[in-house]
C-alpha cells in the first residue's frame, strides 16, 4: 500500500492482498485496466489480483463494480461465489452485498453473473438486468430483490444529492447570536486587578538546609529562625472637610378660633338693668303716669 498525490488529490495505491475496511460513507477504487469498485460502508473485504483476474473476498457490506473489459472479476462470500460474464466483450457492471445478515443480494446491470454454492457446487446464472436475493446461502431460496442493496458511486451520489438552498432574511434570534458580546471596560478590569492585589501577601523565609556527610543524623533547622512576612497595601485615609447644613423647620402656629355664630348671640339673655335708686324711682314714676292716663 502506497500513498501518492495525483493531480492535487491524495490517493492510496493498493497492492494484491490488501485488506480494506470502510467504516462509513463510500470508498472508490480505480482499476488500472479501466473501471472502478465502490464500497458502501460499513464494509470489509480483501482484494487479490493475479494473472489477469481480480478476486474480492467480501466479508460484510456492499460493493458495486464496473469493469471495462479486463480483468475478470470474482467475488467470494462465505457461502456463495459470484463471477461476472461479459456479453459480446462488453462492459460488466455488478452489485453484490448483504442487505441483512443471511440475505445476499445480486444485481447484474451489465453482463451476466454466475452464482455457485461453495458447499454443494450448485450453479446458477443471473441474466443481464437481473436482481435476485439469496437467503442463508441457499440457491433454492432465490427470489427477486427489487429495492435491496443500494450502493451508487460517490461522484454520482454527490451530484444527485445536491440540495438547492433558497436565501432568506435572518431571523431575530440569528441576529442576536451573531452580535459580538459586550467587552469589559478596561477600567473595570483594572479595578478587579487592584482588588486582587489588595489582599495580603504572605512570605515565609526559612534558613538554608545544612547537610553533613559525616553526621549520622542531619541537624534540623531551628523554628525560631523562620521569618513570616505579611505584605499589605495601606489604604489612604479619607478626610471629609466642610459644613453640614440642615433645612429650616417652620414654626407651627395654632389655628385661629372660629367666630361666634348669630344663633349663639340670640340665645344669650339680655343684660339685666342696674338696680340703682335713681332707676327704681324712674320706674315707679312711669308706672304712675301710665295708670292715670
Amino acid at each position: 500500500m502506497r500513498v501518492e498525490t495525483v493531480h492535487g488529490q491524495v490517493k492510496t495505491m493498493l497492492r494484491s492482498g490488501s485488506d480494506v475496511r470502510v467504516k462509513s460513507g463510500t470508498a472508490r477504487i480505480d482499476l488500472v485496466e479501466g473501471g472502478w469498485i465502490t464500497a458502501c460502508g460499513p464494509a470489509h473485504f480483501s482484494v487479490l489480483k493475479s494473472a489477469g483476474s481480480l478476486t474480492v473476498a467480501l466479508d460484510s457490506g456492499t460493493i458495486h463494480a464496473h469493469i471495462e473489459g479486463d480483468p475478470a472479476l470474482t467475488i467470494y462470500t462465505p457461502q456463495i461465489q459470484a463471477q461476472t460474464i461479459s456479453i459480446g466483450g462488453g462492459q460488466q457492471d455488478i452489485l453484490v452485498g448483504f442487505d441483512t445478515p443471511g440475505a445476499m443480494c445480486i444485481r447484474a446491470n451489465r453482463g451476466a453473473v454466475r452464482l455457485e454454492q461453495q458447499l454443494t457446487g450448485q450453479t446458477l446464472v443471473v441474466p443481464q438486468a437481473g436482481n435476485v436475493l439469496v437467503l442463508n446461502g441457499q440457491l433454492e431460496t432465490l427470489r427477486t430483490s427489487a429495492g435491496y442493496c443500494a450502493c451508487e458511486p460517490q461522484m454520482a451520489k454527490t451530484t444527485s444529492s445536491r440540495d438547492v438552498e433558497v436565501s432568506r432574511p435572518a431571523t431575530t434570534e440569528e441576529l442576536r447570536k451573531k452580535l459580538p458580546e459586550p467587552k469589559t471596560a478596561p477600567e473595570t478590569v483594572l479595578a478587579e486587578k487592584s482588588r486582587a492585589n489588595e489582599e495580603p501577601i504572605y512570605q515565609v523565609f526559612m534558613p538554608p538546609l545544612v547537610y553533613d556527610a559525616n553526621a549520622k543524623v542531619q541537624p534540623e533547622y531551628d523554628p525560631k529562625m523562620i521569618v513570616l512576612i505579611r505584605r499589605v497595601r495601606v489604604r489612604p485615609t479619607l478626610i471629609f472637610q466642610g459644613r453640614v447644613e440642615g433645612e429650616m423647620v417652620a414654626a407651627v402656629l395654632p389655628p385661629p378660633a372660629p367666630a361666634p355664630s348669630a344663633a349663639t348671640n340670640a340665645s344669650k339673655p339680655a343684660p339685666r338693668p342696674s338696680d340703682s335708686f335713681v332707676d327704681r324711682v324712674r320706674t315707679f314714676v312711669r308706672k304712675l303716669w301710665s295708670r292715670g292716663s
